[in-house]
């Protein structure tokens, strides 16, 4: 059994742990990340919570903490006291408890159970028996004397008819449910009307005649984006991106923006899409269906032979998409695996749309070129999805790469959002703009180590690194690229970037060598880009100083910081739902031997990535011999210390699955015989 020896720096003198003073009290929201780990947002700073510091407020409460400071170490708050409460319903599970109910919260960041009184008649009324989800509204809240009292408002199912471990994730990431009947009701009377809107608008372009179409994923149900393209005369060509009009159905303020404004974007979980618009709108009437016509806003823009922008005209449109294709189509085509005729498009059409999507990937390759003389850093990544049968079991998993066709579309976006970003900034029109700072030498420096591990840093390089030149990014990643190592160094660089962010003004965006940059291709799912769409409309029609955009300038601090906590909050719970059903799947697998690769290492073990399925699981120190193990912080290694032998990352393993934690999401794994694995294959 591995062994691992104290480590001194962790020691604690007597039983305060070194000098503290109590200095004075703040007022701030407390944000629970998880069970046991809390900070408060003050607007004097944010600071963690100390070990049992929250006491008895939850996640969102208005509190007074008092700072407590210990020499050589930051501020660390502990709560005084709850001003204003957050959290009044919640989702839980019912359970009896003697003459009492018991209502376990989903969301366990709460971090309190709740118990229903014998003479509250609720449970009875709405029929709860043991087991069932329930929305539990708070009477009596916790305090140091008295347990939490909750009365039950309705019934949601029985852990048969829930998947009660998604539920949970829904819960503790705030994800919402149903739309209110406000918002659904608005949303049906709400028709598409496009020949009325051209009509009544001289601005707004019939394109229904231009040859598009739209390229999504198989499984896709909303379809927001739509591309054209052509070749010029000169060597160059024109390119047009079409984006749904969500901004002409949603009206500032109504009832359906009002909630868009509350949940801020779609939601992609594992099993369900929690999206921010209504589906009468987001499948039905803003969806770009083949063959019908839609409203639009439209990019048009022209590029040299080298893919460089000339000039960008923007307006409001109406067209009508020739096909709706799949990246699977598109890449079989664009391979020659599938014949111009197969494609799924209007009768008459095939030829057309096949040379338009040749062209589509000839304007792919130049503006990849592009990108990368500016300094644009692409970190190649694989999404692997947990697939599902029609009960919501996990049946296998499906690996997606970045493809020609999935680039093609993502040119094309970036390069929209780009030139809509540029003409906004010019006039310092108010919208949310997407901004990424350059990452700080601090973060950066922590990647030099375990790249030097890994193979891929000089010392020219390294200085290149530090100064945060993107060159230097591209360069370690280009170096790493198609080795085992390279999914470890795009993670190390990945980590040490700022968190992209939405603000009310342009600062650039450092990732992608943009010096202008927003969201503007996907307003069904991002409210974000419903905002850039109405500042977008109001400049080309000469409004930018009107009454609208005045109040939209005025909410934007407030809107920009909501929508990016939000965005990570979704996410998160994406990530997490796909942790559970990966687990769910490998809890049939305990035993079974998989090669992997080490792409993490921490105190307590190593962190394996498997080959074929991407499930990522943790290997304990334990689990690696029968020695001390001395844990290296700035190379992420851990070292043998009778054996000598070292464990880095990029490591080949051979592993057994020996525990699954499906609730948790969590795969343990043990050293199978041998412990080492071949040479990981190629992408």
């Amino acid at each position: 059994m591995g062994r691992k020896r104290p480590h001194r720096g962790n020691r604690r003198r007597g039983r305060s742990g070194g000098p503290r003073s109590q200095s004075h009290t703040l007022t701030g929201i407390l944000v629970v990340t998880r069970p046991g780990s809390a900070r408060v947002e003050t607007p004097e700073g944010t600071f963690e919570l100390v070990r049992h510091g929250q006491r008895e407020a939850m996640n969102g409460d208005e509190v007074e903490v008092a700072l407590v400071e210990r020499r050589g170490s930051p501020a660390r708050a502990v709560v005084r006291s709850v001003l204003s409460r957050a959290v009044t319903t919640f989702l839980g599970r019912f359970s009896p408890a003697g003459p009492l109910g018991a209502v376990t919260p989903l969301d366990a960041r709460i971090g309190h159970d709740f118990f229903v009184v014998p003479e509250d008649p609720s449970p009875e009324r709405l029929g709860v028996r043991d087991g069932d989800v329930v929305v539990a509204r708070i009477t009596e809240y916790p305090t140091r004397r008295s347990s939490a009292v909750v009365t039950l408002d309705r019934r949601v199912g029985s852990s048969d008819e829930l998947d009660l471990n998604v539920e949970a994730v829904m819960a503790s990431y705030g994800l919402p449910g149903d739309f209110p009947a406000s918002a659904l009701e608005e949303a049906e009377g709400i028709e598409a009307r496009v020949g009325e809107a051209l009509e009544g608008d001289r601005g707004r372009r019939d394109l229904r005649e231009l040859l598009c179409v739209t390229i999504d994923p198989a499984d896709a149900r909303d379809f927001d984006d739509a591309v054209s393209a052509r070749r010029l005369g000169d060597g160059g060509f024109e390119l047009g991106v079409h984006i749904a009009d969500v901004s002409h159905y949603v009206c500032p303020d109504g009832p359906i923006d009002n909630e868009a404004k509350r949940r801020t974007c779609s939601a992609y979980l594992v099993d369900r899409v929690i999206p921010m618009l209504p589906e009468r709108l987001c499948n039905d009437v803003c969806s770009l269906r083949p063959g019908e016509d839609r409203l639009a806003m439209s990019v048009i823009m022209t590029l040299d032979a080298r893919g460089k922008v000339v000039r960008a005209r923007m307006c409001s449109s109406a067209i009508r998409s020739a096909a709706r294709l799949s990246y699977d189509q598109v890449d079989a085509l664009l391979e020659g695996s599938l014949e111009t005729g197969g494609l799924p498009c209007a009768p008459g059409t095939a030829q057309e749309v096949a040379e338009l999507l040749r062209v589509l990937d000839e304007i792919r390759s130049l503006r990849e070129r592009v990108r990368r003389e500016r300094g644009a850093i692409d970190f190649e990544t694989v999404e692997a999805k947990v697939q599902l049968d029609e009960k919501g079991r996990p049946t296998g998993v499906l690996v997606r790469r970045r493809t020609c066709a999935t680039g093609l579309i993502e040119e094309a976006m970036l390069l929209a959002n780009e030139c809509v970003a540029k003409r906004l900034s010019e006039v310092e029109a108010p919208a949310a703009y997407r901004v990424h700072e350059r990452p700080t030498p601090e973060d950066l420096r922590a990647c030099v180590q375990p790249l030097r591990e890994l193979g891929l840093l000089d010392g020219e390089t390294t200085s290149g690194l530090l100064a945060g030149d993107p060159f230097a990014v591209q360069g370690i990643l280009e170096r790493a690229h198609g080795t085992s190592a390279a999914p470890m160094a795009g993670a190390l660089l990945l980590r040490a970037q700022r968190k992209a962010v939405y603000l009310p003004h342009n600062d650039g965006h450092y990732a992608l060598g943009a010096g202008a940059y927003c969201h503007f291709t996907s307003p069904i799912r991002r409210y974000p880009d419903v905002l850039v769409h109405r500042a977008l409309k109001a400049l080309l029609a000469g409004r930018l100083g009107g009454r609208e955009m005045r109040a939209q300038a005025a909410a934007l601090p407030q809107l920009c910081f909501t929508c990016s906590e939000r965005e990570r909050a979704a996410d998160a719970a994406e990530r997490a739902s796909q942790k559970i059903k990966m687990a769910e799947l490998f809890s049939e697998r305990v035993g079974e031997r998989f090669a992997g690769t080490v792409s993490g290492c921490e105190r307590f073990g190593l962190f394996v990535t498997l080959d074929d399925t991407y499930a990522e699981g943790l290997l304990p120190t334990r689990a690696l011999g029968d020695e001390w193990f001395t844990y290296d912080e700035a190379r992420m290694t851990l070292t043998g210390e009778e054996t000598g032998t070292v464990w880095r990352l990029g490591r080949r393993v051979a592993v057994e699955v020996t525990d699954i934690n499906v609730a948790r999401g969590q795969i343990d794994f043990a050293l199978a015989r041998g412990g080492v694995a071949g040479r990981r294959p190629r992408a």
